[in-house]
């Protein structure tokens, strides 16, 4: 019998992602998936999938779950307060992020507010029966292709799971909190560099800009001082990479994220190196951020040292310490009281 994991509430903005849907930018296809694949990378890991396993990215406020399945297992990768409501009618409590779960047939799940970043990833053990759509579960909303009927979920779906039981084993955790880093976004400049006068590729280098409201998963809509253009901001379209930093008309940066166009026509100052991709995929508006160029060779490294990172995370992913749960209904019943002390004379009664 198929396990389901249905939305009682949806959240603000949750969906199916992967990795993304890749091979097919030649056919007008974006690759959408993830916008920090770190943390997508690390919920499977800890819920025991591959790590292109699909998952509920969840954006800004979380969802709240019933699990209609025997059991399910699952990890969530980001800041965001779990609740658990056992179907037992047992009182509520709260579960750890960074951690594995197993959940039981009626046990209901609230995931809270992310409290740092704009996303939070929710894995389950052996990932959802859904079709991939090119070979992947990621969903392009703009298109409404892939993931859980190309759209962002809402109250009442019922995702089919692959196991409808989870196996009994130790749950795990992360050792340790990934870094992404801090200080200046970095980027190589180009290619389109020789487009801005050197004011205004200083103005790009040295101004901060602060993510509006406008952001979304195509893109972060940036406000700050304008770049100058040496001769307009038009060029004939040509291809398109994910961390590519458009100068519109306004002089106002946009960086392309994941479910960026495959081509665009607007002049290029800059590309966010891979490497901080998954920081920038985090943010959220009213975050502020400035730019630093380096040079190509440079950048290559520090993503190789990123992966270095990232495989020694999960390699030492560990056994999690038992869930420590307080029994109010006992702690009420119990006398912590043993005798008291005359503050005054300091005899004991």
């Amino acid at each position: 019998m198929t396990g389901f994991l249905d939305i009682v509430a949806p959240g603000l903005m949750t969906s199916l992602q992967d990795l993304g849907r890749w091979g097919h930018q030649a056919g007008g296809m974006p690759v959408a998936g993830a916008m920090d694949p770190v943390a997508l990378r690390l919920a499977n890991a800890l819920a025991g999938n591959p790590e292109n396993t699909g998952a509920l990215e969840i954006g800004y406020l979380g969802p709240s779950l019933a699990v209609r399945a025997d059991s399910i297992r699952i990890a969530l990768a980001g800041a965001a307060k779990l609740t658990l409501q056992p179907a037992d009618g047992g009182e509520a409590r709260m579960l750890r992020p960074w951690r594995s779960h197993r959940l039981k047939r009626g046990d209901r799940l609230a995931v809270a507010a992310v409290e740092e970043g704009a996303v939070a990833y929710l894995a389950v053990q052996g990932g959802f029966a859904i079709t991939p759509f090119l070979g992947s579960l990621s969903t392009y909303m703009r298109a409404g292709l892939g993931g859980f009927e190309g759209r962002a979920l809402k109250a009442g779906d019922g995702l089919p799971l692959v196991l409808a039981a989870a196996p009994e084993a130790d749950e795990q955790e992360l050792a340790e909190r990934f870094d992404y880093g801090s200080g200046p976004v970095r980027v190589v400049p180009g290619p389109q560099q020789d487009r801005f006068t050197a004011a205004g590729m200083s103005t790009f280098l040295s101004a901060t800009y602060t993510v509006t409201k406008e952001a979304d998963r195509m893109g972060l809509r940036l406000d700050g001082p304008a770049v100058e253009h040496t001769r307009g901001a038009d060029i004939a379209s040509e291809g398109l990479v994910t961390g590519s930093i458009q100068i519109p008309g306004n002089g106002r940066p946009i960086i392309l994220m994941a479910d960026r166009q495959t081509t665009g026509g607007y002049t290029k100052i800059a590309t966010v190196i891979s490497a901080d991709l998954p920081r920038v995929g985090r943010m959220k508006p009213g975050d502020v951020l400035s730019f630093a160029a380096i040079p190509v060779a440079e950048a290559e490294a520090v993503r190789r040292e990123q992966e270095v990172r990232i495989r020694a995370l999960v390699a030492a992913i560990r056994a999690a310490e038992p869930d420590m749960r307080l029994d109010l209904g006992a702690l009420y019943n119990t006398n912590l009281i043993s005798g008291m002390v005359d503050a005054v004379s300091g005899e004991g009664r």
